[in-house]
């Protein structure tokens, strides 16, 4: 039965807007009438070089975030496996079919959006002011919505370094999704988000519960799992995020100079 780990993946588009080599695939359902599964590829040899991030490691960090995001229980990152592929090894993730795909997504902002200042809607939050390239003010909002906030918490203990409005997805199912987790899992801090509207607040008990179930095996079968794909320094760095985040449960505010990935989308 061919399936994400080892159907054939066959190339039917290419996402050009993204900075690595980023592939469209789809990979031919085991049944003559069923559905083609549609998967995200992104090959080792395409990744863009960094000069903060180890060569060839952004899709094993990929990986390693999906890996810790199941072991939460939080589902927020599509499934996710290393595995060759037609340019070899890379990562390959489930398509997320999304609402903006739909004629009425426009109605409503979207997760992450801008807006005229003074005009944020109702179950928004404010990140921050800017000019847009013609000089008008904007404001970057996003929804003060739990599965939102649940990706921000995740965020934290990924230690994303590349959280872009486009990266938040919801889900034709409901789900928010979360992609693009490359540049994730530093052993030095590194987070830059668009998701700043609850800095300073107390983060949900739920997830503290989930993020305290997370820490009691980290240091075993967690550790493990990740240790082929992310370094044993990176490993110690997320258990220290853990731990801090338990002693502190609250959304950090923002403590660098740049906090805020560019572009934002």
């Amino acid at each position: 039965m061919s399936g994400i780990t080892d159907g054939e993946l066959e190339i039917i588009g290419r996402v050009g807007v993204a900075s690595n080599l980023t592939l469209v695939c789809e990979i031919a359902a085991p049944e003559p009438d069923g559905a083609p599964l549609r998967v995200v590829y992104k090959p080792v040899r395409g990744e863009r070089p960094l000069w903060d991030f180890p060569d060839g490691t952004l899709a094993g960090r990929e990986v390693a975030s999906y890996l810790i995001s199941e072991q939460l229980g939080w589902g927020v990152i599509p499934e996710t496996v290393l595995r060759d592929g037609p340019f070899g090894p890379g990562m390959v993730q489930r398509w997320v079919t999304s609402v903006d795909n739909r004629t009425d997504a426009r109605q409503r902002l979207d997760l992450v959006d801008l807006c005229s200042p003074g005009t944020v809607p109702d179950g928004f939050c404010e990140v921050l002011r800017a000019l847009d390239d013609t000089g008008n003010e904007i404001s970057l909002v996003h929804a003060d919505d739990p599965r939102l906030q649940r990706m921000a918490v995740l965020d934290l203990l990924l230690n994303n370094a590349d959280r872009k409005g486009g990266h938040a997805l919801e889900g034709v199912d409901g789900q928010v999704y979360g992609v693009d987790h490359g540049i994730c899992l530093h052993s030095e801090p590194k987070l830059r988000t668009v998701l700043w509207g609850w800095a300073g607040q107390p983060i949900d008990e739920a997830l503290i519960t989930d993020v305290t179930a997370f820490a009691t095996n980290l240091t075993g079968p967690i550790a493990d799992s990740l240790a082929a794909h992310i370094t044993d320094a990176e490993i110690t760095a997320l258990t220290e995020r853990t731990k801090a985040l338990l002693e502190r449960p609250v959304m950090p505010l923002p403590n660098s100079a740049r906090p805020i990935p560019w572009p934002a989308f």
